[in-house]
């Protein structure tokens, strides 16, 4: 399984929300590239990165910063935020992103997701983010009368290859995912599912290893110390006994 830790960008800072909730916004470095910086030095091989202030104004908006971000030769990068047409997906994509996230121009304009797929292939994901079962828009503001798993399902069928899939409510909490929706998530296959949302247990690593789960993002326990990145990838990539795992999990809730 695949480990993402997460850049969330606003006013060019590295952030963390909680629900996605802006006004419960905490600075954790000054410049992507130190967060970038940090999580290569602990075995990072892939980078989540989102541009806030462009899931809010509908366009790019940290692009240079992310660019550089883009460059990094040691890193797979996926990029969110305000990617709402094909000359922002080739921008990032010709800048060295390996790979786009489509958000709430998925929900909204559909058939421009099976144009981007029909270019781009593998390098479109799509970003499902959602509040009690319905998919949420711009930047989470606006929660619509979208089931999310029906969507999942049609984002399939419209070739999309990958989902990052988030639950809104788990999201910067540090008290644990949402393991059910993952479950269910893998009738979809070979719709690859990245897990976002809540990560904070060595032992939900393990978990969504065992359901299948193509990746995981993990953002606030990292930050915050809750989990070891090194420790994470170890476990994801099997270098690490899951009897371990349990053991060290139960021992520290």
């Amino acid at each position: 399984m695949e480990i993402y830790p997460s850049v969330d960008i606003r006013n060019g800072k590295v952030v963390r929300l909680t629900e996605g909730k802006f006004n419960q916004m905490r600075i954790y470095n000054d410049t992507p590239e130190e967060a970038a910086e940090k999580f290569c030095s602990q075995g990072a091989r892939n980078l989540h990165v989102v541009d806030l202030d462009g899931s809010m104004e509908g366009k790019p908006i940290n692009y240079n910063a992310i660019h550089k971000l883009c460059a990094n030769g040691n890193l797979f990068v996926e990029v969110g935020g305000g990617i709402r047409d094909m000359s922002r997906i080739e921008n990032y994509l010709s800048r060295g992103a390996g790979r786009v996230i489509l958000g709430t121009v998925a929900v909204k304009n559909f058939s421009f997701v099976e144009e981007a797929v029909k270019r781009y292939g593998e390098k479109v994901a799509v970003g499902v983010d959602a509040r009690d079962g319905q998919v949420a828009i711009s930047a989470w503001r606006d929660v619509t009368d979208v089931d999310s798993y029906d969507f999942c399902k049609r984002l399939k069928d419209a070739g999309v290859a990958t989902i990052i899939y988030t639950d809104i409510a788990k999201d910067g909490r540090m008290d644990g995912t949402n393991l059910d929706i993952y479950r269910s998530l893998m009738d979809l296959e070979p719709l690859k599912i990245i897990a976002s949302g809540g990560i904070s247990y060595e032992q939900e690593i393990v978990e969504l290893m065992m359901i299948g789960t193509y990746g995981a993002i993990l953002g606030k326990a990292l930050y915050e110390g809750k989990l070891s990145l090194e420790r994470v990838i170890a476990i994801a990539d099997g270098a690490i006994n899951p009897d371990e795992v349990h053991h060290n999990c139960m021992m520290n809730k």
